[in-house]
Parts: C-alpha cells; sequence; structure tokens
C-alpha cells in the first residue's frame, strides 16, 4: 500500500501518471503483478502542508508500506527507480520528492481475511 501526499494543484494533476511510475517501478524492481496496485492519493491545501526549506510547492511525499522481508539492496533500488523515473517522466526534481519504506512483519497485515503470514498463494515474493 502506498500513500502519496502534496499540495492539492500541484499532486492532481500529475496523479495518473505518477500511479503508473510508481507501480512500474514496483513491478520492475519487486516483481509486483500488473493487479498489485495500491495506491492512495492524499492532496493538501497549501496551508496544510508544511515541508522542509529549499523545495517547491512541488513537493511530493511517498510512503511505501510492504511486508518485511525484502532485501536492503533491493528496497535502495526501489528508491533511486522512483528517483529517477520520476523524474525522467514527470519532470519532479529529486529534491521535491522524499520516499519512505515502512516495513511490518507479515503476521502485522490483513487481507482477504487472513493474515499475511498464513496467506500462500501471493504472486509475487516477499523475499526479494
Amino acid at each position: 500500500m502506498i500513500v502519496i501526499y502534496g499540495i492539492k494543484e500541484k499532486l492532481n494533476p500529475i496523479k495518473a501518471k505518477l500511479s503508473d511510475v510508481i507501480h512500474g517501478c514496483m513491478q520492475s524492481v519487486l516483481g509486483m503483478p500488473e493487479d498489485k496496485r495500491a495506491h492512495r492519493f492524499v492532496p493538501l491545501e497549501q496551508d496544510d502542508f508544511y515541508y522542509p526549506g529549499g523545495r517547491s510547492d512541488g513537493y511530493t511525499v511517498i510512503e511505501i508500506n510492504m511486508m518485511a522481508g525484502r532485501k536492503p539492496e533491493t528496497q535502495k533500488k526501489l528508491i533511486k527507480a522512483l528517483f529517477q523515473e520520476i523524474e525522467s517522466q514527470l519532470a519532479l526534481s529529486p529534491i521535491d520528492v522524499e520516499i519512505t519504506i515502512k516495513e511490518q512483519q507479515p503476521y502485522q497485515w490483513g487481507f482477504r481475511g487472513i493474515t499475511g503470514d498464513e496467506a500462500n498463494d501471493l504472486k509475487y515474493k516477499v523475499n526479494v
């Protein structure tokens, strides 16, 4: 599950393309299937979004929630792919993008009436 925050006037016009870019990186780096897109966009009023100095009003925060198991190298590869593809496809400078990965143990995920550690039919690998 991915949550994306930004100022609504900047985020709303690009959210469909940004979703495509994010999902493309998730597919190429993590092997996520095409139908495994879970993105939540949170467009904010400018006075509801405080961000660090030196950033433009295009500043965008991407929080990636995933089950624990991916190697640090894999996570770094994902972050770097996101920076590269967001800049090349959306002209959003890396200085205006913040990415965090939040991992939870599989037993801390609940979907389809079971916990993540009970799921044995995932169409992707967690330990990559």
